[in-house]
């Protein structure tokens, strides 16, 4: 009996790969990030093992919401298989570089999955994709400002101890006040 419950869902075949792809590319990502913390542990920057460590939790944590969402919809979320997740990255500034590039993969990802879901109508799952978009626009800016504290510091003599300093500093702006909504 639960199999024929499960059947009914509200996800077109379309939106539910894409939103599985999703999944899939955020365990990657989570992967990722965890193979970053360990490059940057052999380099010795504990600042950015431990950025990278919490980032990696925060993409699983972003795999989860999805993963539950499918389901919850009356979905089949896939456990996804994660495979190529490189172990160098060409220095220090390479695996901040690495990171603004993965951050800017997952957005472009959320955003066709939004695509889709207002191109079909699918105002729930777009709905839920809102979280996601704000998600990203933070992660690509706080990405892109660790990437220019290799511009702005410099690399030499102590320069990388102190680009290692500041990584836990930078936050994302402040955002403006959520619109009220009239009951």
């Amino acid at each position: 009996m639960k199999d024929k419950i499960r059947m009914k869902t509200s996800l077109s075949k379309e939106i539910h790969a894409l939103l599985n792809t999703q999944v899939a590319l955020e365990a990657k990502s989570s992967a990722i990030y965890l193979a970053m913390a360990g490059f940057c542990d052999q380099l010795g920057y504990e600042n950015s093992t431990e950025f990278f460590l919490i980032q990696s939790d925060e993409e699983r944590q972003h795999m989860l919401k999805i993963f539950k969402y499918i389901s919850d919809v009356g979905g089949t979320p896939i456990s996804p298989e994660v495979t190529g997740v490189p172990q160098e990255f060409g220095g220090f500034r390479g695996v901040f570089e690495a990171a603004l590039e993965q951050e800017i993969e997952v957005t472009k990802s959320i955003n066709e999955i939004l695509s889709a879901a207002y191109k079909q109508g699918d105002h729930a799952t777009a709905n839920f994709l809102q979280w996601f978009v704000k998600e990203q626009q933070e992660e690509e800016f706080t990405a892109r400002k660790r990437v220019e504290l290799f511009d702005i510091i410099g690399e030499e003599g102590i320069g990388r101890y102190m680009i290692d300093q500041k990584i836990p500093d930078i936050s994302p702006p402040e955002s403006e006040a959520e619109p009220e909504t009239i009951p």
